[in-house]
Formats: structure tokens, C-alpha cells, sequence
């Protein structure tokens, strides 16, 4: 029965996948993007990967989505659409995408069994850093280099698109809101956000000994937050505040700052001293998840459209 349904998830994730390739209609194509990252995250699950199926739904099928929606409503509004690719330029692509497909399969199937893994090096180092999950040691302990950089790049991504702004918006709010939002979309808002606002909460919290962390908390806070201000029920905040930008860098400026606290109290950058790891770990999550979250929320509501208050 297990190996049906899995059969089942796989044909339903290639049907979407040619969906998603051969659809014309750019919303349609979307939405269908959307239920593919969704579905990705079962598979995910299905493989036991549970931090890499929240992620994949929060940010394949969540973040991604939107974004999506949000370039193709602007790009709708537009007087002239662009031209169609012709079929040899589909043919390419097509062929393209084969050959990528083939030589990834190709890498995978070439692995030797058992294949090379880190694995129980990284889990014999686990009690030195007090955690309990072995994902959030790699990512904030073993490798936080990688994602301290990572957050530097969310916030340079930021910058671009603001700097997409007119010079006479700059320092503005965006236009986030819908222009007619349906009366139960707006029940929703008033009513989801308490309940995702204590899910990213959790999520964040238990991050350090269990499935979740700072991405997945920062995406869940994200989405409330778009939700919110695509209802009408909040406007978007004007991008010069200083209380706004203060919050944007707070969680990578913590993390920078307890890198090179770490060469005079563990001896290394990034390095945490023997018995407070854990503890500063979970304090350096809870920053990035608050910065994580309003940079998520402001790459999708996009560059300044209104010019800032005298």
C-alpha cells in the first residue's frame, strides 16, 4: 500500500511538472507551481526529511508562489505582453531541461553504496554543542559561515529591489494591498495570524532539539505579515524607518558580532564557548527569525510605489 501511494505522489508530481511546462496561461502555470512544492514537501516527508519538506512548502510553495503572483499581476497590467517563444526555442529548452535531468540522474545512480557521509562525525559532535537536532548543528554550528552569508544575501536581494524604486519613491512604502480584497479573504486575515504568529513561535523555539528553525518560523511570520497587509488591514511600512531597517540587519549584525566575540572566547570565529552553545544558538535563531521574516515579506511586496510622508 506504502509503494502505491508513493508511486501515486511521484506520477501526480511529473503530471504537474509537464503542467507547469506546457501551460499557457501564466496563472494557471503558478498555481500549479504552487501545489508542486506543496506535494515536493510530502515527497520530502516521505523520505524522512522533515526540516527540508517544511522548507520546501514554506518557501517552494509559499514564498516562491507569491512572488510569482505578485510579478505576473504587475506584468498583466502591462499594455503589451512579450512574444510567445517559437517552438525551436521551446524544442531547446525541452532538451536543455533533459540533459540537466539525465546528468543529475546520472550523478545520483553513480554514488557508491554505502555513499561517503559526514554523518556520524557530525552526530558524534552533537553533545559538545547542547542540541538536539543535527540539522540546526550543521547549519548554525558546523557550518555557520555558510549561513550567516546566506542571510547577508537575503538582505542584498532586499537592496535590489528597492533599488527598482524611482529616485523620488525612494524611502517609501510599497503597494501591497489588493485593490478589491474578497470579504472572506479578509476574515482570514483577522483571524490566521494569532495562530501562525505562535506556529513560528514554536517552530523557532524548538528548532534547536527538534524539526523547524529560523527559516521555517521567519517564512510561517512572513506569510502572516503579507496576509495582513494584502487584506487591507495593515499598509506596507515606509522602507526609510530606522526602527525597520534596525530589525532587517539585527539578526546577521548578532551573528557577525558573536562570530568575533568567538575569537576571544573560544578561540575562532564563529566558535561558541564549551557549554553555552546551545543557548546562544537558540538567542542568534529568535534575531534572524524577526529579520528573516521582514525580509521575506518586503522582497514580495517589492519597491517603493509611494512616495514617503513629508
Amino acid at each position: 500500500m506504502t509503494m502505491l501511494l508513493d508511486l501515486a505522489l511521484v506520477a501526480w508530481l511529473l503530471a504537474l511538472a509537464v503542467h507547469v511546462a506546457r501551460a499557457r496561461d501564466d496563472q494557471g502555470a503558478i498555481i500549479a507551481f504552487i501545489a508542486f512544492g506543496l506535494l515536493l514537501g510530502l515527497g520530502w516527508t516521505r523520505l524522512s526529511a522533515i526540516d527540508v519538506a517544511m522548507t520546501e512548502v514554506a518557501i517552494g510553495g509559499g514564498v516562491t508562489g507569491m512572488l510569482l503572483l505578485r510579478a505576473e499581476a504587475r506584468l498583466r497590467k502591462r499594455s503589451s505582453r512579450p512574444p510567445a517563444p517559437n517552438r525551436t526555442a521551446k524544442a531547446g529548452a525541452a532538451i536543455a531541461c533533459t540533459l540537466a535531468a539525465a546528468g543529475l540522474a546520472l550523478a545520483v545512480l553513480s554514488f557508491p553504496s554505502p555513499a561517503p557521509t559526514l554523518a556520524p562525525a557530525a552526530a558524534a559532535a552533537l553533545d559538545a554543542t547542547g542540541l538536539g537536532n543535527p540539522v540546526t548543528a550543521v547549519l548554525l554550528a558546523y557550518r555557520a559561515l555558510d549561513t550567516l552569508l546566506e542571510k547577508v544575501v537575503l538582505l542584498l536581494a532586499l537592496l535590489g529591489v528597492w533599488s527598482l524604486a524611482p529616485d523620488q519613491l525612494w524611502g517609501g512604502a510599497p503597494e501591497v494591498r489588493q485593490a478589491l480584497a474578497p470579504p472572506p479573504f479578509v476574515y482570514l486575515a483577522r483571524v490566521l495570524p494569532p495562530f501562525g504568529v505562535l506556529i513560528a513561535v514554536y517552530m523557532c523555539w524548538v528548532g534547536a532539539d527538534a524539526p523547524g528553525g529560523t527559516f521555517q518560523a521567519g517564512t510561517v511570520l512572513a506569510a502572516m505579515w503579507l496576509l495582513v497587509m494584502l487584506a487591507g488591514l495593515r499598509p506596507a511600512p515606509e522602507t526609510r524607518r530606522t526602527t525597520l531597517r534596525l530589525l532587517l540587519v539585527g539578526g546577521p549584525a548578532l551573528f557577525f558580532a558573536i562570530g568575533f566575540l568567538g575569537f576571544a572566547i573560544a578561540g575562532g570565529f564563529l566558535a561558541y564557548p564549551e557549554g553555552a552553545a546551545k543557548p546562544i544558538i537558540v538567542g542568534i535563531e529568535a534575531a534572524l527569525t524577526i529579520s528573516i521574516a521582514l525580509t521575506l515579506g518586503l522582497l514580495v511586496a517589492g519597491p517603493s510605489s509611494r512616495a514617503p510622508a513629508p
